[in-house]
């Protein structure tokens, strides 16, 4: 089977770009927008509309193949890829990668990955972005020659066992941090509610006082509304290094209040995701690591997610081999190829590291799609409920692609 012809359509992702470091600098609302100057480099503004590319591979049978091209909410920070704009990368789609994608025989999923993530155009790498959406479309391709389905076909290249099992989805409000929740519990969803607390004077208080108040709601609440006696999410909170800065970066003092957290949770696992952002990769594995030591000390049952700065396969294995903390989130886009994410999520579940298959609300149904194949097949321990962050949606997407795909390794497996 080959790719006859590649097109490339300029596409909305499901949310914005936010330049996370004015953010945190303390830029105000208008509305749904922030005020004041942008402060990364690419930005013209500080909250501007998300965008994606969606890569159509045409194939000789008639069928054809997609991938989006996305990048993550806050782009350009963390040690990321810079803002990603359709129209000053379709055209560079079109001269450098059409080329090299028509008339090229389907091939491996794994080997056609590599060969397009480690492709060098001008002296760079492809971006990020690029390498996420043309792999997704590549594994599409290969899917539909095998008519399998990419899980399959991931579960085939890696020697994976097909586990027919759902993936526990992790639900993030957005800043509607109280109806969102409701909806979650309604729903059922197994963790919840990531909380968006990326800024201390308004959502995790100067002493941590607003967050914990917060804890301590999502418990009652959880009581409140489910709908059985069994159902106890996780809770999941990134924080986006907000509690480093109350406490001036001093670890022990980052590690006594997260675990100080515990008593508010009314017996429901905690993670905290982001306790600090050091602006450096080593730097922020070495001061996790002391948050997580600290925790296994003084025998909290608390976890430590790593996020910032562990964007790439080698960033994941590093935060593990470090065991710097009790999860690492596996953003998807910063990772590039796909191929990547499965790698990533092997390499966390050999190494006793609980893997988060991330990603962003800045994505699009497409990418979203492709993901719950990944995980499914290469068994992350829960998955980002996206894009959008109306969660309704995201949740939509993506827990009817797991529950489909269940149902179809069922018929084909013959279990009932």
């Amino acid at each position: 089977m080959k790719i006859v012809k590649a097109t490339f359509a300029k596409g909305i992702s499901s949310f914005f770009f936010d330049d996370q470091r004015a953010i945190k600098k303390g830029a105000g609302h208008d509305g749904f927008v922030y005020v004041g100057a942008p402060v990364t480099p690419g930005f013209k503004s500080i909250r501007q509309a998300g965008q994606s590319i969606s890569v159509l591979l045409l194939l000789e049978d008639g069928q054809i193949a997609c991938g989006d091209c996305a990048a993550v909410q806050y782009s350009g920070a963390g040690g990321r890829d810079p803002l990603f704009l359709a129209e000053e990368y379709v055209p560079y789609l079109e001269k450098h990668i059409r080329p090299l994608l028509e008339g090229r025989e389907v091939g491996t999923f794994r080997d056609m990955a590599k060969h397009f993530s480690e492709l060098v155009i001008e002296g760079k790498p492809l971006h990020s972005a690029i390498r996420y959406g043309l792999t997704q479309a590549l594994l599409d391709a290969r899917a539909k020659a095998l008519k399998l389905m990419p899980c399959e076909v991931v579960c085939q290249e890696y020697n994976l066992p097909v586990v027919i099992e759902r993936v526990p989805i992790f639900g993030q409000t957005g800043d509607n941090r109280y109806d969102n929740v409701d909806k979650m519990i309604l729903k059922g969803v197994e963790v919840l509610p990531h909380g968006l607390i990326n800024n201390v004077e308004e959502k995790l208080g100067r002493n941590g006082e607003k967050l914990r108040e917060y804890v301590r709601w999502l418990a009652a609440r959880v009581k409140k509304l489910r709908t059985h006696a069994g159902y106890r999410p996780d809770l999941h909170i990134d924080v986006y290094g907000t509690i480093g800065q109350i406490f001036d970066n001093n670890m022990e003092k980052v590690a006594d209040y997260i675990a100080s957290l515990e008593k508010d949770t009314d017996g429901l696992n905690l993670y905290i995701e982001g306790p600090v952002d050091m602006e450096e990769k080593q730097l922020q594995i070495a001061s996790l690591k002391k948050i997580t030591d600290r925790l296994h000390a003084i025998s909290s049952p608390v976890k430590i997610v790593a996020d910032e700065w562990c964007n790439t396969f080698e960033d994941v294995r590093d935060f593990t081999d470090a065991k710097s903390c009790h999860m690492v989130q596996i953003k998807t886009p910063d990772l590039g190829g796909i191929h990547n994410i499965v790698e990533s999520v092997i390499y966390c579940r050999k190494h006793g590291m609980e893997a988060y298959q991330g990603g962003t609300c800045n994505e699009t149904d497409v990418s979203a799609r492709i993901c719950v194949h990944l995980a499914v097949a290469a068994r992350a321990e829960r998955m980002l409920a996206k894009p959008g962050m109306g969660f309704d949606e995201g949740f939509n997407i993506v827990n009817n692609e797991l529950e489909r795909i269940l149902a179809v390794l069922r018929l084909r497996n013959g279990v009932k």
